[in-house]
């Protein structure tokens, strides 16, 4: 049952909607009544729905996390530093992908509950259609800063909140997210919310500027103002292009004075500014540009017309590392790519870092899991189906994902699992580059790369008529074998790396004893990543503190463990680190230990355990 404020906003909502034009002053602001006008009409919404907004599965959370892993970790700071601006004053911030979704998140944890009661948390879904008139829908609706201030809200569930919100776009001019602060909490009038609203601004421009240095590197950067004093510490315009002078990345003030003076954006800075006076401006001088001030930096690297993203962290497994390497320039020549390893192991996110370091990375990756998805439905989701091409299909009819991944990456996982009728539709797909959905009369092209992956040994299973040849050559044009996570040397890297990840979000950075952290190197992880991850998004849950203790982690993880102690070989990978980085800080513990992130006397028990021979210390020697 509604409370009499639900009650008294439907009334307002409806009544505002249907005398619009005839009310002498509108309680809301034109952006919004447009919104509330959309959330009827065209999304169908209640504005009495006291539902919350929907939330992501952990896994999906995940996928939308690791696509916008370089948003993230630019945007990561900034968004620390703006919550510690407003944190006293109650409120939180979040960070949504370009659909809405929220990938990154900031609360005090002693108003984290309430929050969460008010729909403000990791992995809620902010569009119009699903969630009418907020911040995040209006930004996203707008492409502008907003404030969406309590009974601004379409729904009912949400008009206690007040939400401003700003757009974060990356230099080609493209949507990467929504910044947002929102309070559960405040006063009733909006312009209590102006200063918020300044702040959200400013710190989304500084994640614009951030992503713009980054994808910057290797070419030439102007750094402009309309007033000189600010050139060097607040340039409001960002220019970048190669040596052969083509514009290869604006930020969003440089794009809109680029479009009011040209009516367009020019391909060459020739066209914009005299080059001769560019020229004069490397690195020192300042120089007037038109009614702009500017400075010029030359590049930190030569550039290069074709600039790819590095494959890996250094840190990687040089096994991977060389995989990954390999497989971008077999791709590259349309190569189909097969991917093979346990269960766990790694492979979609291989073949994700595989699709972003491509020629293909600004077209879509799709995925489809062949072992999760039905029999019955894995036709429909991968070839999709036309208006009434069967009893319940959807009046418009569905594209597939060969169609959606058109001109991109198409990661079929667990190919193995599938059924032998459509390996037969799948291999025509692939040879003749044409698609038809379930009842069209009429074929598609499509250009797709495929990528697949099987923890099945599938030459057993063309062997046994269980997976088709031809299909099985096809798809195996370059094949690569994953290594498990018990045989990988980059397990601490790995470990640490998602544990942070895992950990987001949280009141403070947590850390893993010396004990936990030596049983998680030790474990033989039967599961490999998944199960990693699986496992330190448990400790993470029930970690009251800030350091992760045995007693946190799983149970049967610790009684496995002391099972599976037998002595492992001596070029065990945990044995190889140890001697790496010994060696390279010639065989002084401390710094060693301090590479390896953990204490030196667990360094010491290591070294024991493995018969390393340390000079002046002989291995039978037990640790101090």
């Amino acid at each position: 049952m509604l409370s009499a404020h639900s009650k008294a906003h439907v009334e307002c909502v409806s009544r505002v909607l249907k005398h619009a034009a005839h009310l002498p002053q509108l309680p809301v602001p034109d952006l919004i009544l447009d919104s509330w006008r959309r959330s009827m009409d065209q999304h169908h919404l209640d504005p009495g729905s006291l539902q919350g907004p929907r939330i992501l599965s952990h896994n999906v959370l995940r996928e939308c996390r690791e696509r916008a892993e370089l948003f993230l970790r630019i945007a990561s700071e900034e968004v620390a530093r703006l919550h510690g601006r407003v944190r006293d004053a109650d409120y939180c911030v979040l960070l949504t992908d370009a659909q809405g979704q929220t990938i990154d998140y900031r609360v005090e944890s002693a108003i984290r509950n309430d929050c969460r009661k008010a729909g403000l948390y990791l992995g809620t879904c902010w569009s119009e259609g699903e969630e009418g008139t907020c911040g995040v829908a209006a930004v996203l609706t707008s492409g502008a800063p907003v404030t969406v201030h309590k009974r601004d809200h379409f729904r009912a569930a949400f008009i206690g909140l007040t939400c401003s919100a700003a757009p974060v776009f990356d230099p080609q001019g493209q949507l990467l997210g929504v910044l947002d602060v929102s309070a559960v909490r405040s006063p009733d009038e909006r312009r209590s919310q102006h200063l918020i609203r300044q702040m959200v601004v400013q710190s989304a421009r500084e994640i614009e500027q951030a992503f713009f240095m980054n994808s910057a590197q290797g070419y030439w950067v102007l750094r402009a103002h309309r007033s000189p004093g600010y050139v060097d510490s607040q340039p409001d315009y960002l220019f970048a292009w190669d040596d052969d002078g083509c514009l290869q990345a604006l930020n969003p003030a440089a794009r809109h004075y680029l479009l009011q003076r040209h009516g367009q954006v020019p391909g060459h800075i020739s066209q914009v500014f005299d080059q001769d006076l560019l020229h004069g401006a490397r690195d020192q001088a300042l120089c007037q540009l038109h009614d702009l001030h500017g400075r010029l930096s030359g590049p930190r690297r030569p550039a290069t017309p074709a600039r790819r993203p590095a494959l890996a962290p250094a840190e990687l497994d040089p096994r991977i590392e060389e995989s990954l390497r390999l497989a971008v320039r077999v791709k590259d020549r349309n190569l189909p790519v097969l991917i093979q390893g346990e269960t766990g192991s790694g492979k979609e996110v291989f073949a994700r870092q595989l699709h972003q370091a491509s020629q293909r990375r600004a077209r879509p990756f799709v995925a489809l899991n062949c072992a999760a998805i039905p029999e019955s439905l894995i036709e429909s989701e991968l070839f999709g189906y036309s208006a009434g091409a069967f009893t319940g299909a959807s009046s418009k009819g569905m594209q597939g994902l060969l169609q959606q991944a058109d001109g991109g990456t198409l990661f079929l996982d667990e190919i193995g699992d599938m059924p032998l009728a459509l390996q037969t539709r799948l291999l025509r797909v692939l040879a003749e580059g044409e698609v038809a959905p379930l009842g069209a009369a009429r074929r598609q092209a499509v250009d797709i790369q495929v990528v697949c992956a099987s923890h099945r040994d599938l030459e057993a299973m063309v062997a046994a008529g269980a997976f088709r040849e031809d299909l099985y050559f096809r798809l195996g044009g370059a094949r690569f074998q994953l290594p498990p996570l018990r045989e990988r040397s980059d397990r601490l890297t790995l470990i640490n790396r998602l544990l942070k990840e895992e950990a987001a979000g949280g009141d403070a950075p947590l850390q893993l004893s010396d004990a936990a952290l030596e049983l998680l190197l030790g474990y033989r992880w039967p599961g490999n990543v998944r199960q990693l991850r699986h496992v330190l998004r448990y400790a993470c849950a029930v970690c009251d503190g800030a350091v992760i203790q045995l007693a946190h982690l799983p149970d049967g993880l610790q009684g496995d463990a002391r099972a599976a102690a037998p002595d492992e070989p001596a070029g065990c990978p945990e044995r190889q680190a140890l001697l790496d980085a010994l060696v390279r800080h010639r065989w002084k513990p401390a710094p060693a230990a301090q590479a390896l992130g953990i204490s030196r006397a667990t360094l010491y028990r290591r070294v024991h355990q493995h018969g390393i021979e340390m000079p002046g210390r002989s291995p039978a020697t037990p640790p101090p």
